[in-house]
């Protein structure tokens, strides 16, 4: 993929195709990393007999050193963007693999995920600004698309984790080496795009600097944003269930193999890639709250369900569960960009970094509700998160502050 033919004099006028696809692949790499992580637990879980407990220790690990830096590099680099900061961050994420692959007890694991989580901290937040600069006005598409890239190595993960780390062994975890690798000489190419992007814009336009307040009052935004960052808590807890558990919960109920349960994992998690670019392409045309009301409360029916099903009917709530619920979040990144504008690093900083501590808390909780409890009574409790999307009657309309 060449992007030398992108003039960056395009950003604000066109969407440049080749940047957000190149964007959107490193997520892809990246992402499934990330996802080898929760796809080897059945194996780490048995190799160095782990509780629940412990397994959600891992999540946690992984999950705050990914959030907690994100909006911190978010706030940073709106101030003073680094393009080259994503080559950094992968490089973070590689020396994780090595070591995770190489890991013989519990605290060598955790220092591992925290490297790959290091990584995924610096990536988020500068990539989603870059997919922002190359969207050309297609805001909610080009967050989708590069989301997209994200889910769709997530789905990848567990299915390379059944085909490669599963039967051969934690080992081949190094293997995975080559992925930031790859995705390192990528971006090192955005990265180029993009200084000279800034550099174009600092001589068009070069006291454009200052700051830009939102058309509503301090106190609403902040009230919005709380909105927001509630029904990311109520997607990401669900999510976390599934990720961490939906495997065990298929083992122990269905006698699956951990094989078969992957595959399974990676339906649900190939719904919400095709859901991801859905909300994208629906979202800039009937309005991103339209989108986010749809895919929280949309798959309360779903969730509700999945816990009394069987085999067959699991699998199909599951897929149409990942399917909806996956395209709020580009809507809910896109608002909330609208809604605090000139800040594009920190609100994705702050969104990205939500999500993912979301995630580590819902599976550190959830595991220690499993072991208190059983994985059934974990899906049982977490089949009522979406009804939180009732809070959407709170947002404003997008035309009050866009």
């Amino acid at each position: 993929m060449s992007l030398s033919g992108s003039s960056p004099g395009f950003a604000a006028q066109r969407t440049v195709y080749p940047v957000l696809f190149a964007i959107a692949f490193s997520h892809l790499l990246n992402d499934t990393v990330q996802a080898l992580i929760p796809a080897i637990y059945p194996l780490v879980k048995a190799s160095y007999q782990l509780s629940y407990a412990q397994i959600g220790l891992i999540t946690l690990t992984f999950q705050t050193t990914a959030s907690i830096l994100q909006p911190l590099v978010g706030h940073w680099t709106d101030k003073r963007p680094r393009p080259f900061a994503l080559v950094g961050g992968m490089g973070s994420t590689l020396v994780g693999l090595l070591v995770l692959s190489q890991a013989s007890s519990l605290p060598m694991i955790l220092a591992a995920v925290a490297l790959v989580g290091i990584g995924s901290s610096i990536f988020h937040p500068e990539a989603s600004r870059m997919a922002f600069t190359a969207s050309g006005g297609k805001r909610s598409l080009s967050q989708s698309v590069f989301q997209l890239g994200g889910n769709a190595g997530s789905a990848l993960g567990p299915l390379l984790a059944a085909a490669v780390i599963v039967p051969f062994g934690q080992a081949t975890v190094g293997w995975f080496v080559m992925l930031p690798l790859v995705a390192m000489l990528v971006l090192w190419r955005v990265g180029q795009w993009y200084l000279r992007v800034m550099a174009i814009r600092q001589r068009r336009s070069p006291a454009a600097s200052g700051p830009v307040r939102s058309a509503l009052p301090r106190r609403k935004v902040v009230l919005i944003i709380a909105t927001l960052l509630l029904l990311i808590f109520s997607k990401q807890f669900y999510v976390a269930s599934m990720t961490s558990y939906y495997t065990f919960y298929l083992i122990g109920r269905f006698g699956l193999s951990v094989q078969e349960a992957q595959v399974q994992l990676f339906i649900f998690l190939f719904a919400a890639a095709i859901g991801t670019l859905l909300g994208g392409f629906l979202g800039d045309r009937i309005g991103y709250k339209r989108i986010v009301w749809a895919s929280i409360l949309g798959a309360a029916p779903f969730t509700l369900a999945l816990p009394h099903a069987d085999l067959f009917w699991t699998g199909v709530l599951a897929f149409m569960a990942g399917f909806i619920l996956a395209s709020a979040f580009s809507a809910i990144l896109v608002y909330a960009q609208l809604l605090i504008p000139g800040r594009v690093g920190l609100v994705s900083g702050l969104f990205f970094g939500f999500a993912f501590g979301m995630a580590g808390l819902g599976s550190a909780l959830l595991g220690r509700l499993a072991d208190a409890t059983d994985i059934d009574t974990v899906f049982r409790v977490c089949s009522f998160l979406p009804l939180l999307g009732l809070l959407c009657w709170y947002l404003p309309d997008q035309k009050r502050f866009a």
